[in-house]
């Protein structure tokens, strides 16, 4: 976008026709009435502007026709006395004054001082007063005045300066004083370059002392003109004037409310355990106490009627099994339908393995077959995190659609950082020469497959320049102009006063755009890092324009990175990012990442594999008969229960893919985790089951063996399937793409999985078993293994039951049984639990809100990208914000209330108008995160459309406002509406910005506002901003956030449909409703799973232990991702779900071990537990095996792998969640979930195998029998 020229230049111009000064001595005489200069002597040059004459004359009563043009130019305090200045210089003042009225016009106290500083200066009847010549030349006879000192008193050059300094100009998107005063920060700094003699300036040195000695002088008593002025002529705008500008709500944030130091729900999570614990401790002393004195009162009559040590003591036994006393007697009705259900499907899938095996595969090869027709993987990630109906999708659709997509950005930082002693200035007289070499080489580039060059693609606001921004545009982009003596001194001239070094497209460079490193006010030569940027013209996707700007980008990527081999060997180091950048190296990452992922589920396969045998297998049995190995290995079906993993995500990815959802590499990394996390375990309960059932049915055939087997584990793997389905179902209601496909891909695997394991996998079991009992080999069943055949009962060929063919338990299963369970269900140990795990909980709670939000860019691609550098430089050096542009749409500004609305230059502009509104945020940056003055369309027209701006909006030769009637003001009484608003409009959005018109909105406005001149409204119109700079995820959150509540607060206001843009929101939309969004989809998860194990397990308590444990595990997750630095966002938030999925994985099992006790567990329960805790023990000893083998070292094997992981997003995300998971979830699983149930489960019931008559009780009594005995283990645990 072109910048208007500086204004310097026109005030120079103007000082230029201020007169000339004699040579000769010193203004002579200091008097009022006289002058010191007066009409044009000529000039330095033939190039050059006007120099006054001297003259210390007399003042003078000008002509009718001088009287005029000064009362038109300078007011109508002039209208009488005479005056030191002649015709020529009102003409050159005119011209001079008309280019600063158009950027200080719209605040009338700042261009009435202006003005009035400057007509006095040239015609002032008292000059010599002020006003003293010392220095001059001589020239064709005549003395021009070279120099001279002028006397501004110190109210009102500090007046002056304070009524101008706030004014904005909004074509630049810039104050008014970066082009009138140079960036001036002061008065005197603003009189200095308003003063200093330069090219484009002033054509003679004018000095501003604040002390003269010189007798008879001294400053004219004017005063000046403030911007809040009691005159409301003068009065300024509120965008121009703070103090004019209504005070804006304050605003709380978000997580505020606090106390002292803690958040609100630290401190309340802390207090309650704090009083639990201490209400815990005071009723753990008072019992002590208490039975301690009941002990005393009754130890004679304890000692006669009860021998045995109390129970509470935790010594001893009984001389019979109580448990057996107060073992269920009810059925529950939905789990006896559940088992005899799935013993009918067991029954059938062992008595036709061939059928069900084929259908098996049939099914899934339809289902896969998809894949290689439909199978899609979305990478664009605008796609992935928005849902296309969000807010966000439909604004950034809108703001395409009417302005075009976003400019491309290609930026490099060069930093000089690489020295042992420290950083040190990046700037020298070869880094320069070197530097605008590399920049040659970058404007004579082309792309590989079209010739692409810069100029064919970059962004040219003035329609023959691109937009670089650059240091070298300090020295017009010119090695010639580097001067090897005074290269820092043009250096510290540009970053002072930008506008005085333009580069070729126009706007002034602020020193924060290009140069990073140093303190503000420091000296920009030391700067220890610059940044340039090419801007490119973005296309839409899939146009010829897009591919040959991305040919183009490839170019500059190879170019820049042979540039940071160049940067080494001068010490220093360049960074770059270009915009195909990101997505190329986010791909790579995930290259990377896929041998990693792929190594970890080999390594879970192994070992599911390899377990499984270890069922019935013992190193004892291997020593004594090496040939069982052979037979009883189940490694055959440890693959075949993978490949049933891997069969459910193939068909779940071809389903879905069919019904037209892109998978995401998510799904793809993922996926197989859950299903493995789900799948093992239940094949491990299934087959652990199976060999039970062996040992007390060895007589019946193996199909009524597998039914027995299934009936009792069905519907425990019922149970987790349906609360893992639904868990992941509930994602499918997000809008994010990335959550919902995850969530349909997951659900649809595991609930496919759960199938096949209950019929595919069955019949392979069936086979399976066959195998080993006709003593063939696994792996080779065509061979059979004669050695084995000692272990085969001779009279019917199935698996024999004398004692020494009882397979011997594991050394897992005999510590649980032995000294684990026994150990945690001790009555202390169990307030211990207790007490520890609510603790964890309760610091889980309290750190919940130490959660952050947002995704680092530098997390999502691999440690060794080239943009991890470019990033940290991004944040370190950078201090500058994206910009924001506030969009309008459906606005009729043809009507005058419209135009107030949206105004704020003019006195009739609404007070809360958008530009007002946006002007007074911008003064709150630290919570509106906007730190630039807003660039309003309609007052800029407005202002074109003012006839003092005579070379404007011209028409008919003349300016178009000229003679209306009403005539243009600042009420807006003569602005135009309707059909002639869209007329000026089109002409205005068409009109050139040059010097002679800064105010021409064709670079600044063209794509700024769309104009139905059928309709005659304003389809779509934005007001630009910047944001101050964004340094971190929470920075880009918060500005966002503030964006929306701005828009949202002004559409309230005044009725306007206004929305926020920029370039990122779009990825960070998901973190306006990221945390509702979390807790609505956790909390329904929860809801579901209580729901769920009520009707399954048939007790509310239990469902709601269940739920509870659930719940502690996630929020304990939560609260380690605080801790681990993981922050909250799509991809946490998938894992988050995953979590609660696993975490019933972990729980249901137990739990329905525990409401249906199984009776040849139960009757081996020691004499200490009675009731809820035996049922406790049982559950333990019964699948507390299964789960820490089949779950917990299965996750934590593949998890470990993760740790090497190159990429970051892996390590955090996947890594640090997964693994808090397996500890969390398996401590809450195997340590927690069995002492709540034995305080707060649910009534048991009759396990249905175990209600068999006598047949049952004999089966119990034989695998009773076939266990080694352990009593006096037991006793003594």
């Amino acid at each position: 976008m072109a910048r208007l020229s500086h204004l310097v230049a026109a005030s120079g111009v103007l000082l230029s026709g201020l007169g000339r000064t004699i040579a000769e001595p010193f203004t002579p005489k200091h008097e009022a009435g006289r002058c010191a200069l007066r009409g044009h002597c000529g000039s330095k040059s033939f190039f050059g502007s006007q120099l006054p004459c001297i003259d210390n004359g007399l003042a003078e009563e000008p002509d009718e026709n001088l009287r005029k043009q000064l009362t038109d130019l300078c007011g109508p305090k002039w209208s009488s006395g005479p005056v030191c200045c002649l015709p020529e210089q009102i003409d050159t003042l005119k011209d001079s004054l008309s280019t600063a009225n158009q950027i200080i016009s719209s605040c009338p106290a700042c261009k009435d001082n202006f003005y009035n500083m400057f007509c006095t200066f040239t015609c002032s009847p008292d000059q010599s007063l002020f006003i003293n010549v010392t220095k001059t030349i001589e020239k064709n006879g005549k003395t021009l005045v070279t120099e001279l000192d002028q006397l501004i008193s110190k109210e009102y050059g500090t007046g002056f300066y304070d009524s101008c300094k706030d004014v904005k100009f909004g074509p630049t998107n810039s104050r008014a004083m970066d082009l009138i005063g140079g960036g001036a920060k002061n008065y005197t700094q603003m009189l200095t370059f308003l003063g200093k003699e330069r090219f484009g300036g002033s054509p003679f040195q004018i000095n501003f002392p604040t002390e003269y000695s010189e007798p008879g002088t001294g400053p004219l008593p004017m005063k000046p003109k403030k911007c809040n002025d009691e005159d409301p002529n003068f009065r300024c705008a509120c965008v121009d004037c703070p103090a004019v500008c209504p005070e804006l709500p304050a605003v709380e944030k978000a997580g505020s409310c606090r106390v002292g130091s803690l958040p609100c729900l630290s401190f309340a999570s802390i207090f309650t355990y704090s009083i639990l614990l201490l209400s815990f401790i005071v009723s753990i002393v008072g019992h002590v106490v208490w039975k301690r004195h009941t002990k005393r009162r009754s130890e004679r009559l304890r000692l006669l009627t009860d021998a045995a040590p109390s129970d509470d003591e935790d010594e001893g036994y009984l001389t019979q099994n109580g448990a057996m006393f107060d073992r269920p007697q009810k059925t529950y009705i939905i789990n006896t339908w559940c088992d005899a259900f799935f013993s009918r499907l067991g029954y059938a899938a062992a008595k036709f393995p061939a059928i069900t095996i084929m259908t098996s595969v049939i099914v899934v090869a339809i289902l896969s077959a998809s894949l290689f027709l439909f199978f899609e993987i979305e990478q664009d990630p605008a796609r992935l995190w928005v849902s296309p109906t969000s807010a966000a999708a439909e604004e950034k659709a809108f703001f395409d659609f009417n302005f075009g997509p976003f400019y491309r950005a290609e930026k490099i930082f060069l930093v000089n950082d690489t020295n042992p002693e420290g950083p040190g200035p990046v700037l020298s007289y070869d880094n320069l020469i070197w530097w605008m070499d590399v920049e040659k080489q970058v404007r004579n580039l082309k792309g590989k497959s079209y010739g692409t060059t810069l100029d064919d693609v970059c962004f040219k606001p003035t329609g023959d320049a691109c937009v670089v921004q650059s240091v070298a545009a300090y020295f017009q982009d010119d090695p010639n102009m580097v001067n090897p003596k005074s290269w820092q001194t043009q250096l510290r001239k540009c970053a002072d006063s930008p506008v005085e070094c333009r580069p070729a497209y126009g706007q002034p460079l602020e020193p924060n755009m290009i140069l990073g490193g140093y303190p503000e006010s420091g000296d920009p030569v030391d700067a220890t890092a610059f940044t340039v940027t090419w801007v490119v013209n973005n296309f839409p996707e899939g146009t010829p324009e897009l591919s040959r700007a991305m040919d183009f980008e490839e170019a500059l990527k190879e170019l820049l990175l042979h540039v940071q081999n160049e940067t080494t060997h001068r010490g220093l180091r360049l960074s770059f990012s270009t915009e195909i950048s990101l997505e190329q190296e986010l791909n790579k990452s995930t290259n990377t990442d896929a041998k990693i992922i792929v190594i970890s589920y080999i390594i879970m396969f192994l070992y599911a594999s390899l377990a499984l045998g270890s069922t019935t297998l013992s190193v004892r049995e291997f020593l004594r008969n090496p040939a069982v190995s052979l037979v009883e290995s189940k490694f055959t079906l440890g693959v075949v229960g993978i490949l049933i993993v891997l069969m459910s995500i193939t068909a779940s990815l071809g389903l879905f893919s069919w019904a037209g959802l892109k998978a995401t590499l998510i799904i793809v990394d993922v996926i197989p985790f859950i299903v493995l996390a789900v799948g093992v375990d239940n094949i491990f309960l299934i087959v652990h089951e199976f060999e039970r059932v062996n040992i007390s049915f060895p007589d019946e055939v193996v199909e009524v063996r597998i039914s027995k087997a299934l009936g009792r584990m069905g519907p425990s793997i019922l149970f987790s399937a349906i609360t893992e389905t639904v868990s992941f179902a509930l994602g499918a209601f997000v809008g994010m793409p990335a959550v919902r496909n995850f969530a349909i891909y997951a659900a649809g695997a595991v609930f496919i999985n759960a199938i096949l394991q209950v019929t595919m996998f069955i019949s392979v079991l069936t086979l399976n078993q066959i195998r080993v009992e006709d003593a063939r080999a696994d792996c080779f069943p065509c061979v059979r293994i004669k050695a084995a055949r000692v272990h085969l009962d001779a009279s019917n060929g199935t698996q024999g039951a004398r004692f020494y063919e009882a397979p011997e338990e594991s050394l897992l299963q005999q510590f649980i049984r032995k000294s684990y369970a026994p150990r945690l269900l001790n009555n202390r140990v169990k307030a211990g639990v207790v007490v520890v795990f609510l603790g964890i909980f309760a610091a889980g709670v309290a750190l919940i809100p130490e959660v952050q939000l947002g995704l680092d860019q530098r997390v999502a691609i691999p440690d060794d990208s080239y943009l991890i550098p470019y990033f940290n430089d991004l944040y370190d050096y950078f201090d500058s914000g994206p910009p924001v542009y506030f969009v309008t749409r459906g606005f009729n500004g043809t009507e005058r209330k419209h135009q107030q609305q949206i105004c704020s230059r003019y006195t009739t502009c609404q007070q809360m108008s958008l530009t007002n509104v946006l002007e007074q945020e911008r003064k709150r940056p630290e919570v509106s995160y906007i730190s630039s003055p807003t660039a309003s369309w309609i007052d800029d027209f407005f202002q074109w459309l003012n006839p003092d701006n005579d070379k404007c909006c011209v028409e008919g030769r003349q300016a178009c406002f000229a003679k209306r009637d009403p005539s243009w003001n600042i009420t807006l009484a003569g602005m135009p509406e309707g059909d002639e608003f869209v007329h000026y409009l089109d002409k205005f959005l068409s009109s050139p910005t040059d010097e002679d018109c800064p105010l021409g909105g064709q670079a600044t406005y063209g794509t700024a506002v769309v104009v139905d001149s059928e309709k005659t409204t304003i389809p779509a119109s934005h007001f630009r901003t910047m944001h101050s700079p964004l340094r971190s995820q929470e920075d880009f959150i918060e500005a966002y956030a503030s964006a929306r509540r701005i828009a949202n607060e002004v559409s309230a206001k005044t009725g306007l449909q206004v929305f926020p843009y920029s370039v990122f929101y779009v990825f960070f939309d998901q973190y306006a409703t990221i945390v509702s969004l979390t807790g609505a989809l956790l909390g329904s998860a929860v809801g579901i799973i209580f729901v769920v194990s009520s009707v399954l397990l048939g007790s509310l308590l239990t469902a709601a232990v269940v739920t509870m444990t659930v719940v502690m595990v996630i929020v304990d997750i939560i609260g380690a991702m605080a801790v681990m630095g993981v922050s909250l966002n799509a991809v946490s938030l998938v894992n988050l779900i995953i979590c609660v999925g696993i975490a019933v994985e972990f729980c249901a099992h137990i739990a329905r071990a525990f409401m249906f006790p199984s009776r040849a567990f139960l009757e081996r329960v020691k004499n200490r537990f009675r009731g809820k805790d035996a049922r406790a023990w049982t559950a333990l000893a019964n699948v507390g095996g299964s789960v820490f083998s089949g779950i917990t070292v299965t996750k934590i094997l593949g998890v470990t792998v993760l740790a090497f992981t190159r990429s970051k997003i892996f390590e955090i995300y996947y890594f640090r969640v997964w693994l808090a998971l397996v500890i969390f979830a398996a401590s809450h699983a195997l340590i927690f979930l069995p002492v709540a149930l034995s305080l707060l489960g649910g009534e048991g019931y009759m396990d249905p195998d175990a209600d068999g008559g006598l047949e049952e009780d004999l089966a119990a009594r034989r695998y009773r029998a076939l266990m080694p005995d352990d009593s006096d283990t037991e006793d003594e645990a």
